[in-house]
């Protein structure tokens, strides 16, 4: 396998060429282990640690690698097929979420995936809020997302299912297909091409690792039944992996998320139809509750907007605007640290000849 079977590219060879001087090699990262990277190089899959000033200029957990980033690496001396990361290469695209938690970090879920499939199962009709989430998130991204309406063998009215789903995606594709029965697989073509990344995003049980399975052609992720009572999946991928199929396509595989927190997200972006009513109100400034001209509050009692879309739209900017306050705060803290170890200058010296108290 050629690095341009791993996506690399003109953009990314420039953005090497520093590196390169150096005398690093690239890789890309396929796998996060406990302690380790697995990488792929082009000729080999080796195991890489970060090391050097990319530990000690990281930032935050997200300037770290991440399944899907370009990473540079130099064998490490002494220890045989042993890697050590030492910078990572700016990404065309991430997903990523805030991490559970209170104090919640960005964890990067996939990196340079060229589009995010976002695979929803048909056991039931589908969850429209959660679907607004995800697209919420997928778009922050800079990858295309694409919502793929699984087990379509399940759902009486598939047809249905993906005109409700259309209705919210705010121009994204919707597709219904079996990844078991293979049926309506071929509308996925033109985002399956070679070199291109696609990264499997969804809750456990949506059947990410059976569309894995049959884009790999064998049988690479286990795979479970959903429990009947609640249509519940249970994990049976436990780590994000990057494949690469027999057709050249490059696959992300990720857990299923049980919450997607924002983290970054514009939120009008995925409410476009929303974006574009508010900006036919009276008053620029409009609140949309009791504004004479409110072009919101007449869509809601019109019919044409849903007030659970509504409420949907209200509840993650509540969550949008709660984030940047949690990011804010972050931020004054450490200019507060920073500044308090700039001013105290350098700690004296004990001196054992000097009178102390």
């Amino acid at each position: 396998m050629a690095l341009a079977d791993l996506g690399w590219d003109d953009v990314l060879s420039k953005a090497f060429a520093d590196h390169e001087r150096e005398g690093l090699r690239p890789a890309r990262v396929i796998c996060e282990l406990k302690h380790a990277y697995a990488v792929a190089t082009g000729d080999d899959e080796v195991l890489a640690e970060c090391r050097g000033r990319l530990l000690h200029e990281a930032g935050s957990r997200s300037d770290l690698p991440a399944v899907g980033d370009w990473v540079a690496i130099r064998p490490r001396s002494g220890e045989a097929r042993k890697f050590d990361i030492l910078a990572v290469l700016p990404r065309k695209t991430k997903f990523s979420r805030r991490a559970a938690g209170e104090h919640g970090h960005e964890q990067v879920v996939a990196a340079n995936a060229d589009a995010l499939l976002i695979l929803v199962g048909l056991e039931r009709d589908p969850n429209l809020r959660k679907i607004e989430r995800y697209l919420a998130v997928a778009r922050q991204s800079g990858a295309e997302p694409v919502v793929i309406l699984n087990k379509c063998d399940l759902h009486p009215d598939p047809a249905a299912a993906v005109a409700s789903v259309k209705a919210v995606s705010g121009g994204a594709a919707v597709l219904a297909l079996s990844a078991t029965e293979g049926t309506g697989c071929r509308a996925l073509a033109p985002w399956l091409k070679r070199g291109r990344t696609v990264a499997l995003l969804g809750p456990s049980g949506a059947g990410k690792s059976t569309l894995v399975n049959r884009l790999m052609r064998e049988e690479v992720q286990d795979v479970r039944e959903v429990r009947e009572s609640d249509s519940k999946g249970r994990h049976t991928t436990t780590r994000r992996e990057l494949f690469s199929t027999p057709s050249g396509v490059l696959i992300i595989d990720t857990p299923g998320l049980r919450e997607l927190q924002l983290w970054k997200a514009d939120v009008d972006d995925a409410f476009p139809d929303i974006a574009d009513l508010a900006v036919q109100c009276r008053f620029s400034n409009c609140g949309h509750e009791s504004e004479p001209g409110c072009a919101i509050r007449a869509a809601l009692e019109s019919g044409t907007l849903a007030a659970e879309r509504w409420q949907s739209y209200l509840k993650l900017g509540a969550e949008r605007a709660e984030m940047r306050a949690h990011l804010a705060a972050r931020s004054d803290r450490r200019s507060r640290i920073v500044w308090k170890k700039a001013s105290a200058g350098p700690r004296p010296r004990f001196s054992p000849n000097a009178d102390h108290d």
